[in-house]
């Protein structure tokens, strides 16, 4: 009678072992697929983010991109080539030395397509035709202006090339 309850208590570990056995095993699988998942919400969340700020990124420098159009298109409102001229034309007949008109005149320079550059004064209008005073060139014109010490001249039209660089100037008398 021993006989059958050791070979039934054998089973019963037997069976016992084997139980826990598949049951840590479904446990593993269990909680390898729940870090699966998290595994996979986590790249998901991340790649959500990852583009959230992209997006504010290319936000951002669209924004900066519209903020330094604005910016440039303000700075040319407000210096346009005719004011710019009409402040070096100032400079260089209100300056108080020669070392000063010079520098001034050099900075002037840089707006034309070239030293000779033609310079028209208009000294009469009527009926829309003009009448011219001898043409100058504007390295002429900017040394008057140093020598004369005044600016009797106003800028009254401006042609300039594609660079941007002054290649005719119509100035009329006050």
């Amino acid at each position: 009678m021993m006989l059958p309850i050791r070979n039934s208590s054998k089973l019963i570990i037997l069976a016992l072992v084997l139980i826990t056995a598949f049951g840590c095993q479904s446990k593993k699988k269990a909680m390898q697929a729940k870090n699966a998942a998290a595994e996979k919400a986590k790249m998901e969340q991340e790649a959500i983010d990852r583009k959230q700020a992209e997006e504010q990124a290319k936000r951002a420098a669209e924004e900066q991109a519209r903020i330094e159009a604005e910016k440039r298109a303000n700075e040319s409102k407000v210096s346009t080539p005719s004011m710019k001229l009409g402040q070096y034309f100032s400079s260089i007949s209100n300056s108080s030395n020669v070392a000063s008109a010079n520098a001034n005149i050099n900075e002037a320079l840089s707006l034309f397509a070239s030293p000779d550059t033609p310079v028209l004064i208009v000294i009469s209008e009527s009926d829309g035709m003009k009448d011219y005073d001898k043409p100058t060139t504007i390295r002429q014109y900017l040394n008057y202006l140093k020598d004369q010490k005044k600016n009797p001249n106003m800028i009254s039209d401006i042609k300039t090339n594609g660079e941007g660089k002054i290649t005719e100037l119509e100035l009329k008398k006050n």
